[in-house]
Parts: C-alpha cells; sequence; structure tokens
C-alpha cells in the first residue's frame, strides 16, 4: 500500500527548529544555558534530531525565579486590573490560534501524534483555557464581606507570586495552557519547566507571550532534565506555589521538595481509569469510543480508559467488535494525513509498554490481541501495535498504569461486582459507566472512587466543569473549573474594630 505524502513542514515550523540551540526564555530574553548545556529534542516517528535546545540547570533556574519574582513586584502584572489582564491574555489567545498550524505540527512532530490532534483539540483548548480563565477573573469578585459583631471585616483574595509549573510529555502545549492561564488570570508569574522529551510547544508560547505583550518576567520558560532543571525548581524557596503533572514515583518527590519550603502544591498524577459496560449498549458502537480511547495519542492519556469491565452477557461479542475496530487502527507517522495513531513519545516508553505486556503475560493474562512492535514503512520511530489483555484483576497489566494503547479486559455479572473491580484500583482519576439506563448509570458513576466519572463517554473535557484526581491520582486540586483560578489567589483577611 502507497504511503500519504506527509504534510510539508511549514517554513516558520523550520526556521524555529533550525535554532542551535533553541534558547531559554527568562525575563523577556532568549538566553542560553549559564553552563552552555543543550540537549536534543528527537522526532518519535522517525527517531531522528529535531532540534537542540538549550538545557537549563539550578543557575538558571534562579535567574527564571528572580525574573517572576521581579516581575511579580514591579512589572504592574499583580496589581493590573483584571480587565486589563484579560486584554493581554485574550491577545495571546489570539495569536495561539492564528499560529495553530505552526503549533500544531511542532505538537505533531515532537510528540509523535497525529497532526489532527493538536491541530483540532491540544492548540484551539489552550487558547479557549486562557480566554475562559481571563473572562472568569473579570467577572469574580474577589472581596468577600464578613458579618461579625463589632468589626468592619472581609477576606480579599490576592495573587500568591511566583508559580511554578513541571509539565509532561504527552499533552504539552494544552497543559501548559491547563496550568498556567488560571495562574497568569490571577496576577501571578510563572516558571515553566517543559518535559525534556517534548520542550518545543511551550518555547513557541513564550514567542507568542512576548508578542503579545506580556510583561518581561511574567512567563518564564526553562527546559531542562527533570533530575536538574525541574527538582532545583521544585525545591527553590523563591517559589510561593507549585504544580506538576506526571508520574505518582515523582509526584511524591516534587511534594516532598514543596513541603521542606511549607509552599503548597498542586499534583496531578497518573490513572488506571476503567470503563463499566452494561448489556443494553450499543456494541459496536461502545467499542469503537473505548478503542478510540487507548488509541488517542498512542494511549499516553493518564485518565483513558485502560481497563475494560464487560458485562458477561455481551463479553465476545465486545471483544470481536474492539477486535475488528483496532485492527483497522492505522499507525503511522504523525504528519501523514492517513495517521490514526502514531508512535510511543521516545524508545524508553516504547520499552515500558512492551515490558508490561510481556510480564503480564508471564502472570497469566489472556492475549486476546497481540501487540507488540510495530514498523511502519520508511521510518525508524518508536511505534507500537494495540493490544487487548484479559485475566484476573490481580494481573500487573490490569493494576499499574502502562501508558500506551492498551486495555485490560474483566467479566463482570452485576453492578456490586463491577463497581467492586473498579474501586480496587489504587488510583483515583476517571472512570465512565456505558448504558442506556440513565438511573443505573447514575447510581454506578457515583459509586466510584475517582475525581471524574462519565456517562457514555470517556476523556471529556470542558471549561468551568473541575477536573483532578484523589488517591494515587494527586492532591491539591484540580484544572478546568473555577475553583482553579482560587487555587492562585491566596485569602487575606482585613479587621477594623468599630
Amino acid at each position: 500500500m502507497a504511503i500519504a505524502a506527509p504534510s510539508p513542514t511549514l517554513p516558520e515550523v523550520n526556521e524555529f527548529l533550525d535554532q542551535n540551540p533553541i534558547k531559554l526564555f527568562i525575563g523577556g530574553q532568549w538566553v542560553s544555558a549559564k553552563s552552555g548545556s543543550t540537549f536534543e529534542t528527537i522526532d518519535p516517528g522517525d527517531g531522528k534530531v529535531l532540534a537542540r535546545v538549550a538545557a537549563a540547570e539550578a543557575a538558571d533556574v534562579d535567574d527564571a525565579v528572580r525574573a517572576a519574582h521581579h516581575a511579580f513586584r514591579h512589572s504592574g502584572w499583580a496589581e493590573m486590573p483584571s480587565n486589563e489582564r484579560a486584554v493581554i491574555l485574550h491577545r495571546l489567545a489570539d495569536l495561539v490560534d492564528k499560529h495553530s498550524a505552526i503549533l500544531a505540527q511542532i505538537e505533531s512532530l515532537d510528540v509523535g501524534k497525529p497532526l489532527v490532534q493538536p491541530t483540532s483539540f491540544d492548540v484551539p483548548n489552550c487558547a479557549q483555557t486562557l480566554r475562559y480563565y481571563a473572562d472568569l477573573s473579570v467577572h469574580t469578585t474577589r472581596r468577600q464581606p464578613i458579618a461579625v459583631s463589632g468589626f468592619e471585616a472581609y477576606t480579599v483574595r490576592v495573587p500568591y507570586g511566583v508559580c511554578a509549573f513541571i509539565i509532561p510529555w504527552n499533552f504539552p502545549l494544552l497543559l501548559v495552557g491547563w496550568g498556567v492561564s488560571p495562574a497568569l488570570a490571577a496576577g501571578n508569574t510563572v516558571v515553566i519547566k517543559p518535559a525534556e522529551d517534548t520542550p518545543l510547544s511551550a518555547l513557541y508560547f513564550a514567542k507568542l507571550a512576548e508578542a503579545a505583550g506580556v510583561p518581561p518576567g511574567v512567563i518564564n520558560v526553562i527546559p531542562g532534565y527533570g533530575h536538574s532543571a525541574g527538582a532545583a525548581l521544585a525545591a527553590h524557596p523563591g517559589i510561593s506555589r507549585m504544580s506538576f503533572t506526571g508520574s505518582p514515583e515523582v509526584g511524591r518527590e516534587v511534594g516532598i521538595a514543596c513541603a521542606r519550603n511549607l509552599v503548597p502544591v498542586k499534583l496531578e498524577l497518573g490513572g488506571k481509569g476503567a470503563a463499566i459496560v452494561f448489556p443494553d449498549v450499543d456494541i459496536e458502537s461502545t467499542a469503537r469510543a473505548l478503542t478510540g480511547a487507548i488509541t488517542l495519542n498512542s494511549g499516553q492519556v493518564c485518565c483513558t480508559a485502560t481497563r475494560w469491565i464487560i458485562h458477561e452477557k455481551i463479553y465476545d461479542r465486545f471483544v470481536d467488535a474492539a477486535k475488528t475496530s483496532l485492527l483497522e487502527t492505522r499507525i503511522g507517522y504523525g504528519l501523514e494525513p492517513t495517521t490514526q495513531m502514531g508512535p510511543m513519545v521516545s524508545e524508553k516508553q516504547k520499552a515500558r509498554v512492551l515490558g508490561y505486556l510481556n510480564e503480564g503475560e508471564r502472570a497469566g493474562a489472556q492475549v486476546i490481541l497481540r501487540g507488540g512492535e510495530a514498523e511502519v514503512a520508511g521510518r525508524n520511530g518508536f511505534y507500537v501495535r494495540p493490544s487487548l489483555l484479559a485475566g484476573e484483576p490481580e494481573n500487573i497489566c490490569a493494576r499499574e498504569e502502562i501508558f500506551g494503547p492498551v486495555a485490560y479486559l474483566m467479566k463482570f455479572a452485576d453492578e456490586v461486582e463491577s463497581v467492586e473491580l473498579v474501586n480496587r484500583s489504587r488510583y483515583g482519576l476517571a472512570n465512565s459507566v456505558w448504558s442506556s439506563d440513565l438511573g443505573r448509570a447514575t447510581r454506578v458513576a457515583e459509586s466510584l472512587l475517582a475525581g471524574n466519572s462519565w456517562i457514555n463517554a470517556h476523556n471529556v473535557f470542558k471549561h468551568g466543569i473541575p477536573y483532578g484526581g484523589c488517591n494515587l491520582s494527586g492532591l491539591g486540586g484540580g484544572v478546568l473549573g473555577p475553583d482553579t483560578y482560587f487555587d492562585y489567589l491566596r485569602p487575606q483577611s482585613i479587621v477594623r474594630p468599630i
């Protein structure tokens, strides 16, 4: 079969990638790392070097935090009326939209995801998030009177100061938007440490912030390795708020580092999402929806449905429909227009997925659809095929987050059993219930231990609806809802005896 011609890389993308290196963005200036260190970011679709990037270390983190602190005190950003900040954030959102084709190609190249995904969701959602929190800030009252006898009293909410963000590699631009938009709208300044695997869209976002007129130092972007730049940022005494998105293992380390300085921390961590499928569903459409969930971003989605709890009456038919759907999935290079699923983000992540598949099978998992390494003609990337496993809930592939295109299937006979199978997980991010009986679906959804329960859908993100986790999936508040705006404002009491 002939390979479709890939979309041509835009001249603006080539110009951006051809910098040697792409520099850090600190205090409104593009600067080299003080040590001169750089690292390469790799195209996971073909294993080739995309760009060379300056590698921030502890000294650069110091500079970025100082720049953000200076901007918080002296740029006027914190004291600016909400509507004036909102104008600048809307201008930035407009530039994200204007440069959406550039950002989408950068994201597709850096992460490996099919171009349609950042084009239709990641990039426009980033712009929408900026506008949502900009508008929310204008229509939110920060001052609240307190009725107490003998005193005039009220609380006022004020920005914290320097807010630090460590962003993961699976949705780099989207999660920059989810993270920094409420902090900026509240009047804080930010330091962003993007993942070393996928730093490019955050750096291009900094270019747009500069063009939008965001004051120097309000947004700082310092790519680097987690063990150096990330660790230094989390432990820095100059930050006032910390947000980390990533694995529970690293999240614990970030939480410990922040605790030493008594810095409040928001941890958005992993998941092992489940989908309960009752026998009254449309089997084919539900199977397509769930196979689409595990192939979205090659399964590198923390909240996606990786445990399928299927009613025993429809189990065999559901398995057949899911296998058919997955076998039809077109695996390929991200910029090729027919691609539906791209590669893993790195050789390390590919090895992780393949290792789990082997270990799960050795532990007794039944292989319904064998995944494994995939070959894409003309590309030397990190491709794997989707996998379906089944068996006991104690299997490692049923318990641990694989972060790849893998689903683990289990049967159930009644509601009680389905809920028990879901709730035995140590995670608590997102689950879904599939049934035409909305009363039953609602009852079951409310019984699941997670920050989010969806009905007849999975991976639902809407501005205004809080999204967060519990247990191993996180703490300190979620994202996307109005509460997240207040997460970046500290309350202060003002009292006068009368």
